[in-house]
């Protein structure tokens, strides 16, 4: 089996256009579809998402729901609520880290096996991206231990900034 840092990687790409079983979505605790990540996932999967996240009645922060990907080249997304930057002392990491844990752990038993994450929280919510990448890399590492079956973590960047800031930090990986 390929090593958890084997099973990471950093890519900058349109996360719309990913041929994953999911991709996760930067969403709001309405998941009614926003701005940057969101609005464009929103949008690509058509408006049986927007049907889809009404039935679902919201999304605490921290917490994840699944459906399905629609129009996306992906079978399902995994609606990720993170939280707003607050200055960091009001749980901010951990709710963040939950988001991706959640996420893992919501494929895993519904048996996906290939993960895109955008930088959940970096965008309006105004987490610093550096934080956020640290919080992303070691989280989805550590989950990963525990979930062997998933193959392929994609965290992707919206710029190549974010996604060589991935990249340093899965180098930094033991094995």
């Amino acid at each position: 089996m390929n090593s958890v840092r084997d099973r990471m990687e950093a890519v900058c790409d349109d996360i719309t256009a990913m041929e994953v079983d999911a991709v996760v979505n930067a969403a709001n605790e309405h998941l009614a579809g926003g701005g940057g990540v969101d609005g464009a996932i929103h949008q690509a999967a058509g408006p049986q998402l927007h049907e889809a996240c009404a039935r679902l009645g919201g999304c605490p922060t921290g917490e994840v729901r699944l459906t399905g990907g629609f129009d996306l080249p992906a079978r399902c997304i995994i609606h990720a609520v993170g939280p707003v930057w607050n200055g960091g002392d009001r749980g901010e990491e951990e709710l963040l880290a939950s988001c991706y844990r959640q996420a893992i752990y919501t494929a895993a038993d519904e048996g996906l096996r290939t993960v895109a994450f955008p930088a959940i929280s970096c965008g309006i919510y105004g987490y610093p991206r550096e934080e956020a990448a640290g919080v992303a890399v070691r989280t989805v590492a550590e989950t990963l231990a525990e979930c062997p079956e998933i193959e392929k973590v994609y965290l992707v960047g919206y710029d190549q900034e974010m996604a060589d800031m991935y990249e340093a930090l899965i180098d930094e990986l033991d094995g």
